[in-house]
């Protein structure tokens, strides 16, 4: 079977009460599709009355249609009051039968919800009143019932991606204003993504323990050169740590394999001599399992290439953000983490440890540079499976 693209758009509200995670980890795991490409969207007046429409002309069935149109036009367009605009998160998904696979791990919009098997019976609510009237509506996902529903829709927020979508940093409900408002990159490592699996979805979970809110999301292959200014400063600290290391496992290795006792200045001058070497070399396997390169096996000229490895970049503001996201990860080392933290949880050692965070607002706005989270790759995946047109 051929492979499809299907999409998922989270909802304002369901973002808002921080189930993004929740969702995301029901559709990886109940799908086994990969995450191809993620994007947040402040959509306009004109593409959500877009939206809108094609809902309520072309749904088979119309009054579905109609209740969709019209929770379209309410949530998603910017408010009145203050032309700020509501977040919205589009998120791809690239395998065999991926637009059935979506759907049914979405749920129907008139399911019964209360067993918690779909992704609405779990954040959706349909409430009807004794005369069958909808009372209250929230299906939490949009999702593309065909593959030719799925190619208009994703054509159509294709077209506005430059437009409507990057980084949302003033939508209605995300902080503003200078007083301890901070912005801070959190990168979601390559052994969260080895096979679809719920771990993305449960670490951003954890992070919603913050409070803060999302304001951007890409999901990313980095390059080796991006991965070696990623982590450049990075490369200075584990040269001037290996010194002290390589020191002292020398000495102890020279005493029992030689029974040699080695004075402090000797170990100090191995020390010197081989830590820098075994510091390029941890630089060398970060930048690996960052990649799935190292820095010395590519060509200059190669540097730029995309990598094999998948990563998924969030943004993260409000109150103290940097503060508030690094103590939820933990201790760089798993071992030491705080029990409950993503790092305990999720980490294996310092290097495969579940994510990265910024430690400090100064450095978010470096990394967020190098990784360049606004940029859109949404378009380039809607031309590969169906065309700009």
């Amino acid at each position: 079977m051929a492979s499809e693209l299907a999409f998922a758009l989270i909802n304002p509200y369901t973002i808002a009460k921080s189930r993004t995670g929740g969702v995301i980890g029901r559709l990886m795991s109940r799908t086994g599709l990969e995450l191809a490409a993620a994007r947040l969207y402040g959509p306009s007046r004109k593409l959500s009355e877009d939206y809108a429409e094609s809902l309520r002309s072309e749904h088979p069935d119309p009054e579905i249609g109609r209740m969709l149109a019209d929770y379209v036009s309410r949530t998603y367009t910017p408010e009145a009051e203050t032309g700020h605009a509501r977040r919205v998160m589009l998120l791809l998904f690239e395998g065999e039968n991926a637009i059935q696979k979506v759907r049914e791990a979405t749920g129907h919009i008139r399911a019964n919800w209360n067993g918690g098997e779909t992704i609405r019976d779990t954040y959706g609510d349909y409430i009807m009143d004794p005369d069958g009237r909808v009372r209250y509506f929230e299906p939490a996902v949009l999702v593309g019932p065909t593959i030719e529903r799925a190619a208009k829709v994703l054509r159509l927020w294709a077209a506005h991606a430059e437009s409507d979508g990057g980084l949302i940093d003033a939508a209605a409900d995300v902080p503003a204003g200078d007083e301890g408002v901070q912005s801070t990159l959190v990168l979601l490592k390559p052994d969260n993504f080895r096979f679809p699996s719920v771990r993305p979805g449960h670490i951003i979970d954890l992070l919603s323990r913050s409070g803060l809110r999302i304001i951007g999301v890409r999901k990313i292959r980095m390059t080796v050169a991006q991965a070696e200014e990623f982590y450049g400063p990075v490369r200075a600290v584990l040269r001037d740590k290996f010194r002290q290391i390589v020191a002292r496992q020398a000495g102890e290795t020279l005493n029992r394999e030689l029974n040699l006792e080695v004075s402090e200045d000797l170990k100090a001058l191995i020390g010197d001599h081989l830590g820098p070497l075994a510091g390029d070399q941890q630089f060398e396997e970060i930048v690996r399992f960052m990649t799935g390169h190292r820095p010395s096996e590519v060509a200059e000229t190669d540097k730029a290439q995309v990598g094999s490895e998948d990563c998924l970049a969030l943004v993260y503001k409000g109150i103290s953000a940097v503060e508030k996201i690094r103590s939820l990860l933990g201790a760089t080392d798993p071992a030491k983490a705080q029990p409950g933290s993503v790092r305990r949880e999720y980490g294996h050692d310092i290097m495969v440890n579940a994510a990265h965070a910024s430690d400090s607002p100064e450095n978010a706005v470096r990394e967020m540079r190098i990784i360049n989270v606004a940029r859109d790759n949404i378009q380039e995946w809607v031309e590969k499976y169906y065309g700009s047109k």
